[in-house]
């Protein structure tokens, strides 16, 4: 049998969902050609999963799994809605938290290895791993949306699980970016600018007062995307630093379909 470089194993399994102990084989027994492999992998019955590797994955569901100071949080893709309410495809995405958080994230994908080309041949449209995230902290509130498009974890220093939970369904709602003002990036400030100082040019101000306009808008981007300075949707008259009184987030994780 001819070696097989990793780099084409890779590419094989991109295009079928099928497992790299498989994907290997077959390329071995194709002679590295990539075609071939798929045949073979065609007649073993996998044929399904390497027709559909190739089209998109817009849809899927969120999950979660918690316990011992720590959640675990999967995006398992699908390509449409109705596949992901099958009872199955939530079985398996639960399946893959839980491994995730019970015994880690290589555990995790090679479990998701294991069961997603069944899952494809079962569910007759494409699947596969998408976001995967533990998070560690002294407290922690966890947040999946009712119709599972997005999850959030915040872990918190201090406080209890039930603002930290409150916290994350303010940031399901709000899709803040970064936690604090000051770490929204200089790319994403210096970005912002480029379109102010074209606004402010074509208002005609006057370039002696520009920079100090610029200065307060500055300021306003980065607490409009940072979560603690947004105003708490749950009470508007408190930003979420006010609402934590004095306790401290350690991790924020967002993920969202689509």
């Amino acid at each position: 049998m001819s070696a097989v470089s990793a780099t084409a194993v890779s590419s094989l399994r991109k295009r079928t969902g099928v497992s790299i102990l498989e994907c290997k084989k077959a390329l071995e027994e194709a002679g590295g050609d990539e075609e071939k492999a798929i045949e073979f992998l065609r007649k073993r019955g996998m044929a399904q999963a390497a027709k559909k590797a190739e089209r998109d994955q817009s849809e899927g569901l969120i999950f979660a799994a918690e316990g011992d100071g720590s959640v675990a949080i999967v995006f398992l893709k699908c390509e449409t809605d109705f596949v992901a309410r099958d009872e199955n495809f939530k079985a398996l995405g639960q399946e893959i938290a839980q491994t995730l958080l019970s015994a880690g994230a290589d555990a995790a994908a090679k479990l998701a290895e294991e069961k997603i080309p069944a899952a494809v041949q079962k569910l007759g449209e494409n699947i596969s791993l998408g976001e995967m995230q533990r998070v560690e902290a002294g407290t922690l509130g966890t947040y999946i949306h009712s119709n599972g498009k997005i999850g959030v974890v915040v872990g918190l220093t201090g406080g209890s699980s039930e603002i930290a939970k409150d916290v994350a369904m303010h940031a399901a709602a709000m899709n803040p970016l970064y936690v604090r003002p000051e770490d929204v990036s200089a790319e994403a400030v210096e970005a912002e600018k480029a379109i102010w100082k074209e606004q402010l040019a074509k208002e005609g101000k006057p370039e002696q007062i520009m920079e100090k306009i610029m200065l307060g808008k500055e300021k306003k981007f980065r607490e409009e995307n940072a979560l603690i300075a947004q105003e708490f949707v749950k009470d508007p008259s408190k930003t979420i630093e006010q609402y934590l009184e004095g306790a401290a987030i350690e991790a924020y994780v967002r993920v969202a379909v689509g």
